[in-house]
């Protein structure tokens, strides 16, 4: 079992994401209010607080939540060992695993105000299946599919 670090939120794809105290989380579209909501397969971006910390170690930049444009920062949660077709229940709210990792696509904005991102080889991308409130310090519950 996991915890939610931090949920956050920008208008704009490729940008750095803001914090939000609680995020509403709809069926079948993702985050209320973010850009990468919508009928497709990466509608809630998640990523580890631990590589977060470990990032921060070295970055020259401040390291606030939603520097890589995650949407979920988590706590607890083992991200080598999740997969596609996993889940994360957070109270009503219900993920299934669709990608881990991705591609940045050229001018991204984080990559060029960081100077390197994790979401290429540690982010997790997830649709959502039940949707509902999440806020800061809810409890994650990763489920194996395997």
């Amino acid at each position: 079992m996991g915890k939610i670090i931090a949920i956050c939120k920008s208008d704009k794809k490729g940008t750095v994401k803001e914090e939000i105290p609680v995020g509403e989380f709809q069926k079948d579209f993702g985050l209320e209010g973010d850009a990468h909501g919508g009928k497709w397969h990466r509608q809630v971006s998640l990523l580890s607080y631990e590589s977060f910390i470990e990032f921060g170690k070295v970055a020259k930049i401040p390291m606030n939540p939603g520097i890589f444009g995650e949407n979920l920062l988590i706590e607890g949660v083992d991200f080598s060992k999740v997969q596609v077709g996993d889940s994360f229940h957070i109270g009503d709210v219900l993920l299934e695993v669709t990608q881990i990792g991705k591609e940045c696509h050229h001018g991204c904005e984080i990559r060029n105000l960081v100077g390197n991102c994790i979401m290429p080889n540690e982010g997790v991308f997830a649709k959502v299946l039940h949707g509902g409130k999440v806020k800061k310090g809810d409890e994650i519950c990763f489920e194996s599919e395997s």
